[in-house]
């Protein structure tokens, strides 16, 4: 492992894994008042810039949550197609020991295709609780193709951010809670798509949209952090 250090007390650190190098920029919260840690896989679509993974890194640090940004080998190589979910695993399993380095309790998550990652391997790895930012929980156009049972099969305190419009699976699409044994929290961001962002001339800004999902996460991680 080796590690470079960013602006503003943020450090990047490259880590081997079984799929190439990956690499964890660190969003840390403030020496002594580091509760948990946040650990974020982005989408098959883009990386860690995503508006609500950077909206997340920059508003959790001062709350006591340092904020693990991942970018999968595939990502980190330059390839435009992410590899198979098998993979991705793999690759987000190597860099949990990096994530609990701190000694403090690791909450998975991750947008889209991360935080099916994260719901798939939270269990094993002994994560505190799941986010799922954006999940995708069906093709466009294809709800018979649900992937309900990934995230109900977690089997620890999740919380899912959805987009009002997403059409990866529209908040009312979920399961409800209680159904087979579905005890996750569901948080709607109005008119938001799968990347989150809001039509310009109804509804909330694109401020206030991200402004739901930080202190929605924030609330929630409040809580697992008692």
């Amino acid at each position: 492992m080796s590690s470079t250090r960013a602006e503003r007390t943020e450090r990047t650190d490259i880590i081997d894994t079984p799929a190439g190098e990956a690499r964890i920029t660190w969003h840390p919260a403030p020496a002594g008042k580091a509760r948990l840690v946040l650990a974020l896989g982005h989408g098959a679509g883009g990386g860690i810039e995503a508006r609500d993974l950077q909206a997340l890194a920059a508003a959790l640090p001062a709350l006591g949550i340092t904020v693990a940004l991942a970018e999968q080998p595939w990502r980190v190589a330059g390839k435009k197609v992410a590899a198979a979910p098998k993979v991705l695993d793999a690759g987000w399993n190597a860099l949990w020991a990096a994530f609990a380095e701190p000694g403090l309790p690791v909450v998975a998550g991750g947008r889209s295709a991360g935080a099916r990652v994260a719901c798939r391997t939270s269990a094993e790895l002994g994560a505190a609780g799941v986010l799922a930012l954006a999940f995708p929980l069906h093709p466009p156009g294809r709800p018979e193709k649900s992937r309900a049972e990934e995230l109900l099969g977690a089997g620890l305190p999740a919380l899912v951010v959805q987009g009002g419009r997403d059409a990866f699976g529209r908040p009312e699409e979920f399961p409800e809670r209680g159904a087979r044994g579905a005890s996750y929290e569901l948080v709607e961001v109005e008119g938001g798509d799968h990347g989150f962002a809001v039509p310009k001339k109804t509804g909330p800004t694109q401020e206030e949209a991200l402004a739901v999902i930080t202190g929605a996460v924030a609330e929630w991680l409040g809580r697992l952090a008692v």
